[in-house]
Protein backbone atom coordinates (compact mmCIF):
# COMPACT_ATOMS: atom_id res chain seq x y z
CA UNK A 1 0.00 0.00 0.00
CA UNK A 2 1.32 3.33 -1.10
CA UNK A 3 2.10 5.78 1.78
CA UNK A 4 -0.17 8.24 2.31
CA UNK A 5 -0.11 12.03 3.60
CA UNK A 6 -1.93 13.20 6.21
CA UNK A 7 -4.28 15.20 4.01
CA UNK A 8 -5.28 12.10 2.05
CA UNK A 9 -6.14 10.22 4.73
CA UNK A 10 -8.46 12.70 5.50
CA UNK A 11 -9.96 13.43 2.49
CA UNK A 12 -10.50 9.16 2.37
CA UNK A 13 -11.73 9.39 5.54
CA UNK A 14 -14.31 12.13 4.68
CA UNK A 15 -15.19 10.00 1.26
CA UNK A 16 -16.02 6.90 3.48
CA UNK A 17 -17.71 9.12 6.23
CA UNK A 18 -20.08 10.57 3.21
CA UNK A 19 -20.65 7.68 1.45
CA UNK A 20 -21.35 5.30 4.48
CA UNK A 21 -24.21 7.40 4.94
CA UNK A 22 -25.43 7.15 1.18
CA UNK A 23 -25.22 3.34 0.89
CA UNK A 24 -26.74 3.04 3.91
CA UNK A 25 -30.06 4.75 2.30
CA UNK A 26 -29.24 3.01 -1.14
CA UNK A 27 -28.01 -0.42 0.09
CA UNK A 28 -28.24 -0.95 -4.23
CA UNK A 29 -25.94 1.52 -5.14
CA UNK A 30 -23.17 -0.43 -6.17
CA UNK A 31 -20.96 2.11 -7.96
CA UNK A 32 -21.14 4.26 -4.83
CA UNK A 33 -20.28 1.05 -2.97
CA UNK A 34 -17.11 0.75 -5.28
CA UNK A 35 -15.81 4.11 -4.22
CA UNK A 36 -16.30 3.18 -0.50
CA UNK A 37 -14.29 -0.18 -1.42
CA UNK A 38 -11.43 1.80 -3.45
CA UNK A 39 -11.25 3.97 -0.24
CA UNK A 40 -11.24 1.30 2.83
CA UNK A 41 -8.74 -0.56 0.53
CA UNK A 42 -6.43 2.82 0.25
CA UNK A 43 -6.21 3.02 3.77
CA UNK A 44 -5.72 -0.42 4.18
CA UNK A 45 -8.94 -1.61 6.07
CA UNK A 46 -8.99 -5.08 4.57
CA UNK A 47 -12.31 -6.06 6.38
CA UNK A 48 -13.72 -3.18 5.82
CA UNK A 49 -13.18 -4.34 1.74
CA UNK A 50 -14.28 -7.88 1.75
CA UNK A 51 -17.58 -6.33 3.80
CA UNK A 52 -18.12 -3.75 1.15
CA UNK A 53 -17.17 -6.27 -1.84
CA UNK A 54 -19.48 -8.51 0.02
CA UNK A 55 -22.46 -5.28 0.02
CA UNK A 56 -21.68 -4.50 -4.04
CA UNK A 57 -22.61 -8.48 -4.77
CA UNK A 58 -25.19 -8.48 -2.81
CA UNK A 59 -26.97 -5.25 -4.73
CA UNK A 60 -26.25 -6.72 -8.01
CA UNK A 61 -28.05 -10.05 -7.13
CA UNK A 62 -30.92 -7.67 -5.76
CA UNK A 63 -30.77 -5.86 -9.28
CA UNK A 64 -30.77 -9.57 -11.12
CA UNK A 65 -27.41 -9.22 -12.24
CA UNK A 66 -26.36 -12.64 -11.08
CA UNK A 67 -22.84 -13.07 -13.57
CA UNK A 68 -21.78 -9.32 -11.98
CA UNK A 69 -22.65 -10.65 -8.51
CA UNK A 70 -20.75 -13.95 -8.90
CA UNK A 71 -17.33 -12.23 -10.14
CA UNK A 72 -17.40 -9.95 -7.15
CA UNK A 73 -17.46 -12.92 -4.95
CA UNK A 74 -14.97 -14.30 -6.81
CA UNK A 75 -12.65 -11.38 -6.09
CA UNK A 76 -13.50 -11.93 -2.56
CA UNK A 77 -12.28 -15.37 -2.36
CA UNK A 78 -9.34 -14.42 -3.78
CA UNK A 79 -8.79 -12.53 -0.35
CA UNK A 80 -10.99 -14.79 1.73
CA UNK A 81 -10.70 -18.46 -0.03
CA UNK A 82 -12.81 -20.14 2.72
CA UNK A 83 -15.34 -16.83 3.20
CA UNK A 84 -18.34 -19.42 4.63
CA UNK A 85 -20.82 -16.50 3.56
CA UNK A 86 -19.72 -16.01 -0.19
CA UNK A 87 -19.21 -20.05 -0.77
CA UNK A 88 -23.31 -19.88 0.61
CA UNK A 89 -24.07 -16.96 -1.63
CA UNK A 90 -22.23 -18.49 -4.61
CA UNK A 91 -24.09 -21.95 -4.17
CA UNK A 92 -27.58 -20.44 -4.14
CA UNK A 93 -26.90 -18.06 -7.08
CA UNK A 94 -26.22 -21.04 -8.96
CA UNK A 95 -29.44 -23.21 -7.73
CA UNK A 96 -31.07 -19.89 -9.15
CA UNK A 97 -29.44 -19.80 -12.09
CA UNK A 98 -30.05 -23.59 -13.25
CA UNK A 99 -33.66 -22.49 -12.40
CA UNK A 100 -33.77 -20.21 -15.00
CA UNK A 101 -32.27 -22.38 -17.36
CA UNK A 102 -34.86 -25.31 -16.95
CA UNK A 103 -37.59 -22.85 -16.66
CA UNK A 104 -40.04 -24.72 -19.92
CA UNK A 105 -40.41 -22.47 -22.48
CA UNK A 106 -43.75 -20.45 -22.99
CA UNK A 107 -44.76 -22.38 -26.34
CA UNK A 108 -44.39 -26.16 -27.49
CA UNK A 109 -42.82 -25.11 -30.47
CA UNK A 110 -39.71 -23.30 -28.72
CA UNK A 111 -39.24 -19.60 -28.28
CA UNK A 112 -40.82 -17.65 -31.13
CA UNK A 113 -38.33 -15.64 -33.79
CA UNK A 114 -38.74 -11.81 -33.18
CA UNK A 115 -40.76 -9.56 -36.06
CA UNK A 116 -38.02 -8.20 -38.34
CA UNK A 117 -38.28 -4.58 -37.47
CA UNK A 118 -39.18 -2.08 -40.46
CA UNK A 119 -38.24 1.36 -40.04
CA UNK A 120 -40.67 4.30 -41.20
CA UNK A 121 -39.12 6.48 -43.83
CA UNK A 122 -39.05 9.44 -41.33
CA UNK A 123 -36.63 7.07 -38.78
CA UNK A 124 -34.36 6.11 -41.67
CA UNK A 125 -32.65 9.50 -41.74
CA UNK A 126 -31.29 11.23 -38.31
CA UNK A 127 -31.37 14.74 -36.96
CA UNK A 128 -28.71 15.99 -35.21
CA UNK A 129 -30.92 17.29 -31.70
CA UNK A 130 -29.41 18.30 -28.35
CA UNK A 131 -30.92 15.98 -26.05
CA UNK A 132 -30.59 18.14 -22.85
CA UNK A 133 -33.14 16.42 -21.02
CA UNK A 134 -36.00 19.30 -21.57
CA UNK A 135 -39.08 16.74 -22.77
CA UNK A 136 -38.06 14.34 -19.83
CA UNK A 137 -38.45 17.40 -17.47
CA UNK A 138 -40.83 18.58 -19.02
CA UNK A 139 -43.14 14.97 -18.11
CA UNK A 140 -42.18 15.22 -14.53
CA UNK A 141 -43.07 18.74 -13.73
CA UNK A 142 -45.69 19.38 -15.83
CA UNK A 143 -47.58 16.84 -17.25
CA UNK A 144 -47.59 15.30 -13.35
CA UNK A 145 -49.16 19.18 -12.35
CA UNK A 146 -46.32 20.11 -10.17
CA UNK A 147 -45.84 23.40 -12.32
CA UNK A 148 -48.03 24.88 -15.31
CA UNK A 149 -46.49 24.42 -19.10
CA UNK A 150 -46.09 28.36 -18.84
CA UNK A 151 -43.85 28.49 -16.07
CA UNK A 152 -41.78 25.45 -16.97
CA UNK A 153 -41.23 27.19 -20.27
CA UNK A 154 -40.66 30.56 -18.62
CA UNK A 155 -37.62 28.63 -16.66
CA UNK A 156 -36.13 26.22 -18.83
CA UNK A 157 -33.02 27.65 -20.76
CA UNK A 158 -31.17 25.23 -23.67
CA UNK A 159 -27.87 27.06 -24.08
CA UNK A 160 -26.60 26.69 -27.89
CA UNK A 161 -23.34 24.00 -27.86
CA UNK A 162 -22.08 26.09 -30.24
CA UNK A 163 -21.06 28.85 -28.29
CA UNK A 164 -19.39 29.69 -25.78
CA UNK A 165 -20.72 30.61 -22.31
CA UNK A 166 -19.91 33.75 -20.31
CA UNK A 167 -20.18 32.14 -17.20
CA UNK A 168 -22.22 29.28 -15.26
CA UNK A 169 -25.94 28.72 -16.85
CA UNK A 170 -27.89 28.53 -13.75
CA UNK A 171 -29.73 24.78 -13.82
CA UNK A 172 -34.00 24.98 -14.62
CA UNK A 173 -34.15 23.57 -10.78
CA UNK A 174 -32.11 26.82 -9.25
CA UNK A 175 -34.41 28.87 -11.99
CA UNK A 176 -37.74 27.57 -10.23
CA UNK A 177 -36.22 28.58 -7.30
CA UNK A 178 -35.26 32.02 -7.89
CA UNK A 179 -38.58 32.42 -9.69
CA UNK A 180 -40.76 30.96 -6.24
CA UNK A 181 -42.21 29.06 -8.50
CA UNK A 182 -40.88 25.69 -6.76
CA UNK A 183 -38.67 25.25 -3.86
CA UNK A 184 -35.27 23.90 -4.75
CA UNK A 185 -35.29 21.33 -2.08
CA UNK A 186 -39.15 19.95 -3.34
CA UNK A 187 -37.94 19.90 -7.27
CA UNK A 188 -34.32 17.99 -6.40
CA UNK A 189 -36.67 15.60 -4.17
CA UNK A 190 -39.02 15.22 -7.46
CA UNK A 191 -36.09 14.58 -9.53
CA UNK A 192 -34.24 11.97 -7.35
CA UNK A 193 -37.38 10.55 -6.73
CA UNK A 194 -37.81 9.80 -10.45
CA UNK A 195 -34.28 9.62 -11.82
CA UNK A 196 -33.18 7.29 -8.78
CA UNK A 197 -29.86 9.43 -8.75
CA UNK A 198 -28.10 9.52 -5.74
CA UNK A 199 -28.13 12.54 -4.00
CA UNK A 200 -24.81 13.81 -3.15
CA UNK A 201 -24.82 17.06 -0.73
CA UNK A 202 -21.72 18.61 -2.43
CA UNK A 203 -21.83 21.60 0.07
CA UNK A 204 -20.45 19.17 2.74
CA UNK A 205 -17.62 17.62 0.53
CA UNK A 206 -14.21 18.68 -0.04
CA UNK A 207 -14.40 18.51 -3.73
CA UNK A 208 -10.79 18.20 -5.58
CA UNK A 209 -10.75 21.73 -7.81
CA UNK A 210 -8.38 20.14 -10.07
CA UNK A 211 -10.39 17.30 -11.12
CA UNK A 212 -12.92 19.94 -12.19
CA UNK A 213 -10.42 22.14 -13.85
CA UNK A 214 -9.24 18.61 -15.80
CA UNK A 215 -12.41 19.69 -17.97
CA UNK A 216 -13.17 21.40 -20.20
CA UNK A 217 -14.43 25.14 -19.04
CA UNK A 218 -17.11 25.65 -21.41
CA UNK A 219 -18.60 22.28 -20.72
CA UNK A 220 -18.55 22.31 -16.73
CA UNK A 221 -20.13 25.86 -17.47
CA UNK A 222 -22.99 25.09 -20.18
CA UNK A 223 -24.39 22.27 -18.83
CA UNK A 224 -23.42 23.00 -14.86
CA UNK A 225 -22.09 20.05 -14.27
CA UNK A 226 -19.20 19.35 -12.20
CA UNK A 227 -16.26 16.35 -12.11
CA UNK A 228 -15.46 16.76 -8.13
CA UNK A 229 -13.50 14.40 -7.47
CA UNK A 230 -11.32 11.00 -8.69
CA UNK A 231 -11.42 7.42 -7.21
CA UNK A 232 -8.61 4.72 -8.72
CA UNK A 233 -10.39 4.82 -12.36
CA UNK A 234 -13.63 6.57 -11.63
CA UNK A 235 -14.48 10.34 -11.58
CA UNK A 236 -17.12 11.30 -9.83
CA UNK A 237 -19.26 13.90 -11.33
CA UNK A 238 -22.34 15.92 -9.84
CA UNK A 239 -25.09 17.36 -11.91
CA UNK A 240 -28.95 18.92 -11.29
CA UNK A 241 -30.11 17.41 -14.51
CA UNK A 242 -29.39 13.74 -14.41
CA UNK A 243 -31.63 13.68 -17.90
CA UNK A 244 -28.91 15.79 -19.44
CA UNK A 245 -27.81 13.06 -22.60
CA UNK A 246 -26.10 16.02 -24.38
CA UNK A 247 -23.95 16.49 -21.04
CA UNK A 248 -23.18 12.99 -20.58
CA UNK A 249 -21.62 12.54 -24.20
CA UNK A 250 -19.52 15.68 -23.92
CA UNK A 251 -17.66 14.60 -20.33
CA UNK A 252 -17.56 11.04 -21.80
CA UNK A 253 -15.67 11.91 -24.88
CA UNK A 254 -13.38 14.39 -22.40
CA UNK A 255 -12.04 11.68 -20.67
CA UNK A 256 -11.23 7.82 -20.57
CA UNK A 257 -12.23 6.92 -16.82
CA UNK A 258 -15.49 5.64 -15.73
CA UNK A 259 -18.11 8.33 -15.03
CA UNK A 260 -19.82 7.71 -11.63
CA UNK A 261 -23.00 10.58 -11.56
CA UNK A 262 -24.54 12.10 -8.65
CA UNK A 263 -27.25 14.71 -8.40
CA UNK A 264 -26.25 18.09 -6.35
CA UNK A 265 -27.92 21.51 -5.21
CA UNK A 266 -27.71 24.22 -8.25
CA UNK A 267 -26.39 26.54 -5.79
CA UNK A 268 -23.58 24.18 -4.79
CA UNK A 269 -22.49 23.32 -8.28
CA UNK A 270 -22.85 27.17 -9.41
CA UNK A 271 -20.35 27.96 -6.34
CA UNK A 272 -17.90 25.46 -6.99
CA UNK A 273 -17.98 25.70 -10.95
CA UNK A 274 -17.64 29.56 -10.00
CA UNK A 275 -14.68 29.18 -7.92
CA UNK A 276 -13.08 26.32 -10.41
CA UNK A 277 -13.02 28.52 -13.67
CA UNK A 278 -12.67 32.09 -12.11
Amino acid sequence: MATLSPSEAAQLGQTIEMFEVITQSQPQDYQSLEILKEAYSKLGREPDVIKTSKRIAEAYVQLGQLSSAILEYETILQRAPRDADVLAALKSIESRANTFIAAPSPTDGGPEKPAPIRLKKSAEKTVAVVDDGKQTMRKIFVDTKVISAGDFDLCWHSPDPAAPPTGVNEPFIQTLGDKGILPIEKALKLVADKSRFTYLPLDKYDADLDVTRGFPADICRRWCVMPFDKMSKSILVATANPYNQQAFRDFKEATQLRLVWYLAAPADLMKYLQKAFR
